[in-house]
């Protein structure tokens, strides 16, 4: 029998219905991408690298998080594609930034819930 598992099928039909009702009226699949885009380790040093600097060469991410090139362009692509980071050109370069602070404070969040050992390898 396992413990962590109730019982009956519902306890408070009031709340079930008020949190069901506000889950409606937002994108959660749309936030949910955003959070997978985040999910990969590479992506979030790279949205990290974003965080610390405004703007950087895509050429200089790869060498921050280690990866080829190529790796950090389509990352970086990615990203943007997501929302997430945006990009300009100049000349022969490119510079990405994350697209609003709302993506940096969810990083910073993140990695601070990270260092006080909120965050743990699941156990089974």
């Amino acid at each position: 029998m396992k413990h962590d598992v109730c019982e009956v099928t519902c306890y408070d039909e009031i709340k079930v219905k008020r949190v069901k009702e506000s889950i409606s009226k937002h994108n959660t699949f749309s936030v949910s991408k955003m959070f997978k885009a985040l999910a990969d380790d590479t992506r979030l040093k790279i949205a990290f690298a974003l965080s610390e600097e405004k703007e950087l060469c895509v050429c200089d991410v790869s060498q921050i998080v280690g990866c080829s090139l190529a790796t950090a362009s389509h990352h970086l692509r990615l990203l943007r594609n997501m929302g997430l980071a945006k990009y300009r050109k100049e000349g022969k370069l490119v510079f990405y930034s994350l697209d609003d602070d709302h993506v940096r404070q969810l990083i910073q969040l993140a990695l601070t819930h990270e260092k006080e050992g909120k965050i743990l390898e699941p156990s089974n």
